[in-house]
């Protein structure tokens, strides 16, 4: 092992690894301004999964007033409180990206059982 994967292994947290692309998630995010902190919730579908190790990214889309808005979070940041998994999806990609495209009812991922 080099010094890399040593300081990597510290920064990893099992318990955030429990969801997968195409569940619906809210992402407690801490948002600083100032000298104050307060928890913002991102609420949305997980449209892909990236990297490995400490450097894991997922980007989470949501639909707000008619508008596609997406945001990337590395997964062990420390500014994510907590990651709810809210629906578990049934799809058969590993990237989401055709989302982009579709609207409304289109547009809405199946829930697995």
């Amino acid at each position: 092992m080099n010094l890399i994967d040593l300081v990597e292994k510290n920064e990893v947290k099992e318990d955030r690894d429990h969801f997968k692309v195409g569940d619906t998630i809210e992402v407690h995010v801490i948002i600083r301004e100032g000298d104050k902190e307060r928890i913002q919730v991102f609420k949305g579908n997980v449209i892909s999964r990236r990297g490995s190790g400490a450097k894991k990214m997922f980007t989470v889309r949501k639909i707000s007033f008619g508008v596609g808005i997406e945001r990337i979070f590395p997964l062990y940041s420390k500014s994510i409180k907590k990651i709810k998994v809210l629906k578990k999806g049934k799809v058969r990609r590993s990237k989401l990206y055709y989302l982009r495209s579709l609207k409304g009812k289109a547009a809405s991922i199946k829930e697995s059982r």
